[in-house]
């Protein structure tokens, strides 16, 4: 599964006629009659007056037409219903905002709601609008991971009649056979994606571990690294994005257990993951102990409370285009597994029924051509799903960041490890899981063992309830995945 994933729009004038009627031509009046002159005495002899000559004929009025009927209004085309698109993606509010008067300033296909929210809420309200048949959703982006639980639930259009409307653009060939979810039916378009790569400040690197190199770092080399650095300032200065909306169970996932196991579900409680957790206690022993509140890891990076982090590309951003001389990217670690990482893949779908679906079809053609691609990665950080090359004029912010990924996808020991797939609105029950592992391993101390058998206990419910079955880097199974 080696370096599989680099480069992932009526308004009607009525016209109504009326025609006046025509007004009718004044009947002229015709002159009073002439009386004859009263007698007077001994008149002379007068010569009768000439007799009044007779009025002329008045000319009878010409016939008023009648009106002409008048023309009934042309019907009126009714408006574009405003499109609801919404998503999973781009939920924090820079990034909200980026959205909406950046990338989509200007799409006129329709008028537009951008709204993200989390992923548990955003697959509710699409199932339960199917459910009532009273769909208001018309576009959807969420992970590849989501997908599978919309088709499951029917709520998801063919987008198959699409694809040929977009045979111009470069579209990565297994993203938009993933879009697929393993039919022969084009559920979903691909749309970006992203992954999570080590960002360290420029003065960390003379404290690397004798003989490390940071483009081929492993994890016990991290642990090394914060030792010294620990040593020479007396602060911790390595950084995990571990607060309540950050993205730590993502690099538990994608990242530690895959480099370590092999696997994530099926390895939970492997002889292997016991050897992880506790390499794992041994960096955060020279972690910042701030990071239970780090949400992103760009802030603490730029104020230097941390030196060394991994954190999400669209998360860590802000440190090289604040500081760009400050910061160099790299690849994550590496355990005895490998350098896994997590490729994050999202797609756009359409609600099945959704009221306005050319508005979101147009929405689709407009969010993966080239130049809006090009947008998306220098405003957000969210790479496109394009096989063409960068745009030659990235910001050097952007290209400084996306060094980092570059190496990382092309290293001779990296794997590529997918989010989790099908768990739908459960995704947030599943990252628990992760979650409480590392509270009781790492911050409370609790028996490895004996806490990785609870969890793995509650993992196994979990997807039994689900039928969820195993994604990479687990074996296919035939039935819910289980930890052995």
């Amino acid at each position: 599964m080696n370096k599989q994933i680099y480069t992932i729009a009526l308004i009607a004038i009525v016209l109504v006629a009326l025609v006046a009627c025509a007004t009718p031509t004044p009947t002229p009046i015709p002159p009073a009659p002439t009386q004859a002159p009263a007698s007077t005495s001994a008149p002379a002899p007068t010569t009768a007056p000439a007799p009044t000559s007779a009025p002329a004929a008045t000319k009878p009025p010409e016939p008023t037409k009648a009106p002409e009927p008048t023309k009934p209004p042309a019907p009126t085309a009714a408006p574009a219903q405003p499109l609801v698109f919404l998503s999973t993606q781009n939920v924090p509010v820079e990034e909200q905002e980026k959205m909406r008067t950046v990338i989509l300033k200007d799409f006129t296909g329709a008028k537009t709601d951008f709204i993200a929210d989390a992923e548990g809420a955003v697959v509710d309200r699409i199932i339960a609008e199917q459910k009532a048949n009273k769909v208001s959703v018309g576009a959807i982006g969420v992970l590849h991971g989501t997908f599978p639980n919309l088709l499951a639930a029917n709520a998801l259009e063919d987008l198959t009649p699409l694809v040929s409307k977009l045979s111009d653009r470069p579209i990565v060939k297994e993203f938009m056979t993933l879009g697929k979810l393993g039919t022969d039916k084009q559920y979903y378009i691909p749309w970006m994606q992203a992954t999570y790569i080590l960002v360290a400040n420029k003065k960390a690197l003379q404290y690397l571990p004798a003989n490390a190199k940071i483009d081929s770092l492993t994890y016990t080399q991290l642990a090394e690294w914060g030792k010294n650095i620990t040593a020479a300032t007396k602060e911790k200065k390595i950084g995990f994005p571990a607060g309540p909306t950050g993205l730590m169970h993502r690099l538990t996932q994608g990242y530690l257990y895959p480099s370590y196991t092999g696997g994530l579900v099926t390895t939970y409680r492997s002889d292997d993951a016991v050897k992880m957790w506790t390499d794992f206690k041994a960096i955060w022993e020279y972690t910042n102990p701030q990071s239970v509140t780090y949400n992103n890891m760009q802030d603490p990076l730029l104020s230097e409370e941390v030196w060394v982090t991994i954190d999400h590309t669209a998360r860590v951003v802000n440190a090289f285009r604040n500081k760009p001389n400050d910061f160099v990217s790299a690849p994550a670690p590496a355990g005895p597994k490998g350098r896994y990482y997590m490729s994050v893949l999202a797609g756009l779908g359409i609600a099945k029924g959704a009221p306005n679906k050319a508005g979101a079809e147009a929405l689709i053609e407009y969010l993966t051509r080239p130049n809006i691609q090009a947008i998306y990665l220098r405003e957000v950080s969210f790479y496109p799903i394009l096989e063409s090359a960068l745009p030659a004029d990235l910001p050097e912010y952007v290209r400084l960041e996306a060094d980092g990924v570059v190496k990382q996808s092309k290293a001779s020991d990296a794997k590529v490890a997918l989010l989790p797939i099908g768990l739908g609105a459960k995704g947030g029950d599943f990252n628990k899981v992760m979650q409480d592992t590392l509270t009781r391993i790492v911050i409370k101390g609790e028996d490895i063992k004996t806490v990785l058998n609870d969890q793995a206990n509650q993992l196994n419910a979990l997807m039994t309830e689900l039928k969820a079955p195993c994604w990479s880097p687990d074996p296919p199974s035939t039935g819910a995945c289980q930890a052995k």
